[in-house]
């Protein structure tokens, strides 16, 4: 008995494998080999080319694509219209299957409405990409990313939260999360939660 829902227009093709609790709704296509984790929501007209791997809890809006070479880890979030590329250099004439530029996208980040993540990167955990930004390079985690080409403008809190600094005698490298709390510290310009 199927324990997650396929709206009926549309299309799941064979071996494929979605996990309980997951909803797939309007005019989405899950193409051959994806492997998609337990409560994952899909909104309308998504794709998803064969072989992708999406984890447990992802949420991807409506309009997108996510194609061949790229990897959600679980709790990821796809905003409206965003765009992935899986090949730097594509040519229609010379075809270039199987070169894909592989993608990672971890844990908990977010990615705005109308972004591109350009191929071959890593988007770190719970790091905030934000609406139309070109992502073009490695994301570190908590990072929040804006503009074209995206460029790191400050730190977000694992709640999605954009910390603010607490000390201002030692710039930018405390913060306390003014919704939930947590503390972090800026180490070798990475953020790391407070012991």
């Amino acid at each position: 008995m199927q324990n997650y829902f396929v709206h009926e227009s549309s299309y799941v093709d064979e071996d494929v494998q979605i996990g309980e609790g997951t909803k797939i709704w309007h005019f989405c296509h899950i193409q051959k080999g994806v492997k998609i984790g337990i409560n994952c929501s899909f909104g309308q007209n998504v794709n998803i080319a064969n072989n992708v791997e999406v984890g447990n809890g992802v949420k991807v809006q409506n309009n997108v694509s996510i194609y061949e070479g790229v990897k959600l880890e679980d709790y990821v979030f796809c905003g409206p219209s965003c765009v992935f590329t899986n090949i730097l250099t594509p040519r229609s004439k010379y075809p270039r299957k199987g070169e894909y530029s592989k993608t990672l996208v971890k844990y908990g980040a977010s990615i705005g409405a109308n972004a591109t993540i350009v191929c071959g990167i890593t988007i770190g955990k719970w790091a905030l990409i934000g609406s139309g930004a070109v992502v073009t390079k490695d994301v570190k985690d908590h990072a929040l990313v804006v503009g074209v080409p995206a460029k790191q403008i400050g730190w977000v809190c694992e709640c999605g939260e954009i910390l603010k600094n607490i000390d201002s005698s030692n710039l930018n490298k405390s913060f306390k999360c003014q919704r939930c709390d947590r503390e972090y510290i800026v180490d070798n310009n990475n953020l790391t939660l407070k012991k």
